[in-house]
């Protein structure tokens, strides 16, 4: 896997994706609620014993901001909502999750991208198994906080979820 495909922080879709998530964000916070946006460094699908999905790197105050949240008694990330774009004809996929926990008005935006040649095992997978997981980790870390999502296919291409959803 190349830089590009682990590090998409240049290209003008990924800044596009990061502006939109900072101006959903403001958004929920003049709503009143606590929204936090991550800006990945890196990402990459996972499939080994410990963890399946897609690895979202962030820096150590990032991911300690939303440990934080996580552990708190009175937080549930329950919901999401999820902004897919639609590609351009290429391989590459741009998403924004929106971990969310209504009771406490509390959100979390994870900005997504990844390559289907890459990620074809984890997104076949989970559409079979009915769960997508996006591991929040600091970089350099062996430690992650997990999202999970019911519904694989809203991070996918109609015509993605028939070639995959069979299996």
């Amino acid at each position: 896997m190349s830089d590009d495909d682990r590090n998409p922080v240049t290209t003008p879709e990924w800044e596009e994706l990061l502006a939109d998530a900072t101006g959903i964000a403001e958004r929920y916070r003049e709503d009143g609620w606590d929204a936090v946006v991550l800006e990945p460094s890196g990402i990459t699908p996972v499939e080994d014993e410990e963890r399946f999905g897609l690895d979202v790197e962030v820096t150590e105050d990032e991911y300690d901001l939303v440990a934080r949240l996580v552990e708190r008694d009175d937080v549930t990330f329950g919901g999401a909502e999820v902004y897919y774009r639609p590609s351009e004809g290429d391989d590459r996929r741009f998403a924004l999750a929106v971990e969310r926990d209504e009771a406490t008005e509390t959100a979390v935006f994870v900005p997504l991208t990844y390559t289907l040649s890459e990620s074809h095992g984890v997104f076949e997978r989970a559409l079979r198994a009915a769960d997508l997981q996006i591991h929040v980790r600091p970089e350099a870390a062996e430690q992650w906080l997990v999202f999970s999502h019911e519904d694989p296919s809203l991070f996918l291409e109609e015509s993605d979820v028939r070639e995959w959803g069979d299996g």
